[in-house]
């Protein structure tokens, strides 16, 4: 996206859906400053547009094609992008909070410096996908895989992320703290840069195979009410 070079440019002013279907086919435009708050751009093509500090709030993107689209400091709590193909897509500094991935599709997607606190992603395609110094307080990710991933800055706590593939994934001051990690793999991770309290006896045994600092097995053998000497 750095050789981003967009048709159009709209700067501060309110985009609804007729704005955006009178433009001419497969036009690249780039929205600045725009207000797209509950606005429906359901099932629409844009791919390759870029959005700069909009406001997506309860915006509707579900079934929309939005490869490649560019996200920059833009606000959408509760928007949603469920079935949406989102692949290579990008987010900076975005605030997505309880927004709606279900079933998008995100291959090779990046999150970067984002708020997605209560965002679902069930059933969300999401193989290759990059995400760093981003909140998932309370996201919902079952089953998507992290394998061989290094994640930096990333906090989960109290996400359900129920069989996640996390097998050979670096951790870097992460937080798994609370997590429903029922049923996911850990096999050759390095959590040392991990918060890994709250962990109940019975998810012990996921990180078979895990690397942890003497540090964390000791709160670990603390918080399972053991006692160490």
């Amino acid at each position: 996206m750095d050789d981003f070079s967009p048709e159009h440019i709209w700067r501060d002013r309110t985009v609804s859906r007729d704005d955006i279907e009178r433009l001419p086919p497969s036009q690249r435009t780039h929205l600045v400053d725009c207000d797209l708050e509950e606005a429906d751009l359901s099932r629409l093509d844009l791919t390759g547009w870029r959005f700069e500090r909009c406001n997506l709030r309860h915006a509707d993107l579900s079934g929309a094609t939005l490869e490649g689209v560019g996200w920059y400091g833009c606000r959408g709590a509760f928007a949603s992008f469920t079935g949406a193909a989102l692949a290579e897509s990008g987010f900076h500094a975005c605030d997505f909070n309880n927004a709606a991935f279900r079933r998008a599709k995100l291959y090779a997607a990046r999150f970067i410096g984002c708020k997605l606190t209560g965002a679902d992603f069930t059933d969300a395609s999401a193989m290759e996908i990059g995400i760093e110094e981003t909140l998932l307080i309370n996201a919902r990710l079952p089953g998507f895989s992290f394998r061989n991933d290094r994640l930096r800055k990333v906090d989960f706590s109290q996400a359900d992320i129920r069989k996640c593939d996390f097998r050979l994934a670096i951790f870097e001051d992460c937080s798994l703290r609370d997590a429903n990690m029922a049923g996911s793999r850990f096999d050759g991770a390095d959590l040392r840069g991990a918060d890994i309290g709250g962990l109940r006896l019975v998810d012990a045994s996921l990180f078979r195979g895990a690397t942890i600092s003497r540090e964390q097995a000791g709160a670990l053998l603390s918080e399972l009410g053991l006692k160490v000497r």
